[in-house]
C-alpha cells in the first residue's frame, strides 16, 4: 500500500508540473492581455526569490557567481526580449505581443537543466552516495546560473512591459 501512495504522489505531481509547463509555455504564444497588478506582484516575488537565493549563496562564492552571471544574462536577454516585443491597444484593453522563441527556450532550458539534475543526482540522494556526475543536489551553479537567469529574464521583461505599458496608456479619458 505505501508504495501505491508514493506512485500516486508523484503521478499528481507530474500532472501539476506538466499544467504549469503548458501555463508557461502558452504565455509565450500569441496577444496577452497587460495586467499591471499581476505584473508588479510577479517582478516582486521574482526579486525576492533571487535575493534569497543570493542570501543564502554568500557563504559559497561559486554558487553566488552562477546566480548572479544568470540575473546578470537573463536581464540581458530581456532588453533582446522587449526590442522584439509588440503593443496592441484594443478598445477593451492593453496587449502585447512577445516573442516566442525566447521565452520558449528559457523556459525548455531550465525544465531541461532541472530534469537533468533530478536525474543525477536524486538517485544518488536516495542511496546517500554522492552523484556520479557533477554536484551534490542544490550545490551546482550551473543550475543557479540557468534559475537565474529566469529571473532575470521575466523580472526585468514585466518591467519593462509594465514601464512601456504605462507611456502607452493614457492617464486620463481618451481625447475625443
Amino acid at each position: 500500500m505505501p508504495q501505491q501512495q508514493h506512485l500516486v504522489g508523484a503521478a499528481i505531481t507530474v500532472v501539476v508540473i506538466a499544467l504549469l509547463l503548458y501555463r508557461r509555455l502558452r504565455s509565450h504564444f500569441g496577444r496577452q492581455p497587460v495586467k499591471l497588478g499581476r505584473m508588479r506582484a510577479r517582478i516582486v516575488i521574482m526579486t525576492c526569490v533571487a535575493a534569497l537565493f543570493a542570501v543564502n549563496s554568500i557563504s559559497m562564492p561559486h554558487l553566488l557567481a552562477g546566480l548572479m552571471a544568470g540575473l546578470v544574462g537573463g536581464g540581458l536577454m530581456a532588453l533582446v526580449g522587449l526590442r522584439l516585443t509588440r503593443y496592441e491597444r484594443a478598445p477593451d484593453a492593453m496587449y502585447y505581443i512577445p516573442n516566442p522563441w525566447i521565452g520558449g527556450v528559457l523556459t525548455l532550458l531550465l525544465v531541461g537543466r532541472l530534469v537533468w539534475r533530478l536525474l543525477i543526482a536524486v538517485p544518488a540522494a536516495v542511496q546517500h552516495a554522492p552523484p556520479a556526475h557533477g554536484p551534490v543536489l542544490g550545490n551546482s551553479p550551473l543550475t543557479l546560473a540557468v534559475f537565474g537567469l529566469t529571473l532575470g529574464y521575466y523580472a526585468v521583461y514585466y518591467f519593462g512591459i509594465v514601464r512601456r505599458s504605462g507611456q502607452i496608456l493614457p492617464l486620463g479619458p481618451e481625447p475625443i
